[in-house]
C-alpha cells in the first residue's frame, strides 16, 4: 500500500511540475494554444511515465503534440533539476480527450431528456 501512496505523490508532484514548465518556461513554436496536464502515470520502476494533456485553442494538434514530444528532453530536465527522484522518468505525451468524451455524454444526455419531454 505504501508504494502505491508514494507513486500518486509522484504522479502528483510530476503533474504540478510539467504544467509550470510547459506553460510557462518551454519556448517551442509548435507548442500552440492552452495545454493542461490532467494526470500523469508513472511505472512502478519509475523509469517511464505517461503525461496526459488536454488541448485549447491549439492551432494544431498534432504539432503540438510533435513539440511536446519534441521537448521531452528538456522537460526531463528541467524535472531532474526541481525534483528529487533517483531516476527521471521518460516522458510520454498523449492527449486527454475524457472532456471531450464527457461532453459528447452530456449533449446525448441532454438530447434523450429533449425527446423524453415531447
Amino acid at each position: 500500500m505504501a508504494k502505491n501512496n508514494r507513486l500518486d505523490r509522484v504522479n502528483e508532484e510530476l503533474k504540478k511540475n510539467i504544467s509550470h514548465i510547459i506553460t510557462f518556461e518551454l519556448q517551442n513554436s509548435k507548442v500552440t494554444g492552452m495545454i493542461s496536464v490532467t494526470k500523469v502515470k508513472i511505472t512502478p520502476d519509475f523509469r517511464y511515465a505517461k503525461v496526459y494533456v488536454s488541448l485549447l485553442n491549439s492551432k494544431s494538434i498534432g504539432k503540438t503534440m510533435e513539440g511536446l514530444k519534441q521537448s521531452s528532453g528538456y522537460i526531463r530536465s528541467q524535472i531532474a533539476k526541481t525534483m528529487n527522484l533517483r531516476i527521471t522518468p521518460e516522458l510520454s505525451f498523449e492527449i486527454d480527450d475524457s472532456a471531450e468524451y464527457g461532453d459528447k455524454i452530456d449533449r446525448i444526455l441532454k438530447e434523450i431528456n429533449h425527446n423524453n419531454e415531447k
